[in-house]
């Protein structure tokens, strides 16, 4: 009898709604599977659609054979906070070891001709081993199924996962995998959905098959392939000599309360050939956080681009970091279609020739494509320098992106011109003697004017060319001046889909650093010299007077240890304040610290009105300050925090005292 097994996983780039596609990429990685030799075939979560049991919707692993529906799986573990509202559409089935049977539609007892399946917490039993379903979330609970189910006998684990990318995510979906069958044995099959859902989270593939803690086939973590299979031919002999070396597994083992079993007349192994090769061990190969960021949000834009059908990207390209590295990802996107065009994807082919309106192109040179699908604009105020000014004209040629420079000064003048009018006052800035108010006016009106004009040239710049289309405004605020509210509301940060707002400053520029010395962008170095500024502000003997880490009255740094305190670690003012103690031990005073701290959470409850508009973007950081869709605490605080600043302060003289008074004798 054969013990050799081969099995297949797959990651799809479904789509919600989409049934005739999601029905062909589903059929195809089953071609695939089969082409393969594969005996099981394993898709991601929600591949094709939820199931009504008792009039109560479940999300569910439906399993088939030969024209026969096996069994329904549903899911037991909902994920249910951050990104992912499940209870929102399902319920959580909460009877284990139980089934029942439920009773098919009609047009599916036609099809199959069944009249019931089995529904529940079930395992297959089939002619040479046994197999147990978890489905996403199920893996991170602290007590999975597939410590249960591994004790009882199940041999393969599957795992139909819907698992977003978040940067070094990679390590920890791994880290779970791996150890799901070090400790237990058994074989291990993760499928992930790919692509974007038409939201902000990216799914990043990553399919995996492990056997007793090791990764036997690694699927491609960023790719613009819809349909990916992997397959790994294992042996079960290996699994039931390692689980009997374990002699505590099987004391637990000894114990465990049996699951159901469905039995299936079918062997996934096939006569014994003592000359098949079985797979061999890989080591996981891991992406950098800079190149996840120049991947991960490129595949994402991609995805929104062409199922938009929008004809490229609008991107406002102010001379900084930020809009440069939003331009990176956009030029990487188009490395990437290159690449998969001249790898023979014709998906993606079929998408860029439908994009440009013109069925013989064939994409080649990634600077002639970015030329076609990004505008980039500089908008020069009063205020600009020549210095920003060169370096976007400097990265706009050497990524290839058509350019505008532009002045937005007839705009603003016009506008504060009517409230002259309207009014009799004229606002003056602070180096000319104006209020703090009026500063601030002077210089919200100029980012203001700016995301309009971006709109006006979104809409009309190719019209004015002669192409079809319109493009989509990018936007390029990071997470960390997100989380402050350093921006305004509606300003060029207000834009179609942000693909850094997910971002932190300090890996944006590790991102440019790579970009500038990886893909030969030798402008980007100037632009990570410069000081990070707004430029909204007149400027002192042509030189730039204003920077973004004064205004903000912090570096970028520690806003990064603050939106992961803030949001990771769930801290407020105070246990912000005695965190940071230690942490910041060697570097502030503990006044230092409490001003630091309450000069945030000021700032952060003064802006939170702003995460109500905050444009759609990627998802990469764990302290993403989302929009209110997701982010569901209020955005309405006393930005005193009068208690909690109180005992703050009042830690701070109990410290200074005792530092006063010194260390005390011991006798």
């Amino acid at each position: 009898m054969g013990r050799k097994v081969t099995v297949a996983t797959c990651a799809l780039n479904q789509w919600a709604l989409d049934f005739e596609g999601n029905f062909q990429r589903i059929l195809k990685s089953i071609q695939i599977a089969k082409a393969k030799g594969a005996r099981y075939r394993l898709g991601p979560e929600l591949e094709i659609w939820p199931v009504m049991h008792r009039n109560v919707r479940y999300n569910c692993r439906v399993i088939f054979l030969n024209r026969k529906i096996l069994l329904i799986r549903p899911k037991m573990a909902l994920a249910n906070e951050g990104n992912y509202r499940e209870l929102r559409w399902f319920t959580p089935w909460s009877r284990s070891r139980q089934t029942e049977e439920y009773v098919l539609p009609r047009m599916l007892q036609d099809l199959t001709k069944q009249k019931t399946v089995p529904f529940g917490d079930v395992v297959l039993a089939t002619r040479d081993t046994c197999i147990g379903s978890e489905v996403c979330e199920e893996l991170w609970t602290p007590r999975s199924p597939h410590i249960d189910m591994g004790l009882d006998g199940v041999e393969i684990i599957t795992n139909a996962s819907g698992s977003h990318h978040v940067l070094r995510k990679a390590h920890t979906r791994v880290d779970l995998v791996t150890m799901a069958t070090s400790k237990n044995g058994g074989i291990y099959l993760l499928a992930n959905q790919k692509g974007c859902d038409g939201d902000r989270l990216y799914y990043d593939g990553c399919a995996m098959i492990a056997m007793n803690g090791s990764i036997f086939a690694q699927g491609t973590q960023f790719s613009l392939d819809d349909v990916e299979v992997l397959t790994a031919t294992l042996d079960l002999e290996d699994v039931r000599s390692y689980r009997a070396e374990i002699s505590s597994r099987n004391l637990e083992a000894s114990r465990v309360s049996p699951y159901p079993r469905v039995n299936v007349d079918f062997a996934l192994s096939v006569s014994e050939d003592l000359l098949e090769p079985v797979s061999e061990p890989v080591e996981w190969t891991y992406h950098s956080p800079e190149e996840e960021i120049s991947l991960g949000p490129a595949c994402w834009l991609w995805d929104f681009l062409r199922r938009s059908k929008q004809a490229g990207f609008f991107l406002p390209l102010s001379g900084g970091v930020d809009s440069a590295a939003s331009a990176c990802i956009v030029y990487s996107m188009c490395c990437l279609v290159c690449e998969a065009v001249k790898s023979g994807n014709q998906q993606v082919l079929g998408d860029i020739q439908s994009l440009v309106n013109e069925n013989s192109y064939t994409p080649q040179d990634p600077r002639e494509l970015c030329g076609r699908l990004l505008t980039t604009c500089y908008m020069a105020s009063e205020n600009s320098s020549q210095e920003t000014h060169s370096r976007a004209t400097e990265l706009a040629q050497q990524i290839g992106s058509y350019h505008i420079s532009l002045s937005i000064d007839t705009a603003v003048k016009a506008v504060l011109g009517i409230f002259s009018l309207v009014t009799g006052k004229f606002p003056r800035f602070s180096a000319h003697g104006g209020s703090s108010r009026e500063n601030l006016a002077l210089q919200n009106v100029q980012a203001r004017i700016r995301m309009v004009l971006a709109y006006l040239f979104a809409q009309l710049s190719l019209w004015s060319r002669g192409i079809q289309g319109g493009l989509l405004v990018l936007g390029s605020a990071n997470v960390d001046e997100s989380l402050l509210g350093y921006l305004t509301k509606y300003d060029c940060s207000s834009a179609d889909i942000n693909p850094i707002g997910g971002i932190s400053k300090t890996d944006l520029r590790a991102f440019v650093q790579f970009c500038a010395e990886c893909i030969q962008l030798p402008a980007l170095q100037t632009i990570l010299s410069a000081p990070a500024t707004a430029e909204l502000e007149p400027l002192a003997n042509g030189q730039v007077s204003q920077t973004d880490e004064e205004d903000m009255g912090m570096t970028y740094s520690e806003l990064s240890v603050f939106g992961r305190l803030r949001k990771v670690a769930k801290a407020g003012p105070y246990s912000m304040f005695c965190k940071l103690l230690n942490m910041w031990k060697d570097s502030c005073t503990p006044r230092q610290v409490a001003e630091k701290v309450k000069q945030f959470f000021s700032k952060y409850s003064m802006n939170r009105h702003k995460m109500t508009t905050l444009t759609p973007a990627y998802h990469a950081e764990s302290y993403s300050p989302d929009d209110n869709r997701f982010d569901l605490r209020p955005f309405l605080y006393n930005t005193a925090w009068p208690w909690q600043f109180r005992h703050i302060d009042d830690q701070v003289l109990q410290l200074e005292r005792k530092e006063q008074q010194g260390p005390k004798d011991c006798v």
